[in-house]
């Protein structure tokens, strides 16, 4: 999870988001906290997320390039339960929700 100021570019981040009962999501966006708002107030009805209560966010990880964030959420699609939750664990041992940190980075750093 690596935060890098690029002013004047789109930016892209692949996140994982989990659930109280430890099921995890993987997802990619260009507008982080929009996006992760969107989880969190259930705004699509039919959604994985919604069904299963996966609004809180885990890991995130940013990009300027589209192609090679969607690239690495494939890859982390791809990985295993277990290498998933190392992935998260590296950096946020306690499955802490990084929401709130996000929230305050882009009121510093609008790139979110």
């Amino acid at each position: 999870m690596s935060y890098v100021q690029h002013v004047g570019k789109t930016n892209y981040y692949v996140y994982i988001l989990s659930s109280l009962n430890g099921v995890i999501y993987v997802g990619f966006t260009d507008c982080l906290v929009k996006r992760i708002k969107q989880h969190k107030n259930g705004l699509y009805k039919n959604a994985f997320t919604k069904k299963y209560n996966v609004h809180k966010l885990v890991y995130w990880e940013h990009y300027f390039l589209r192609q090679d964030a969607l690239n690495r959420e494939q890859q982390i699609k791809s990985y295993n339960r277990n290498k998933k939750i190392n992935l998260i664990e590296k950096d946020n041992k306690h499955w802490n929700d990084l929401y709130p940190f996000i929230i305050e980075l882009s009121k510093r750093r609008p790139i979110f």
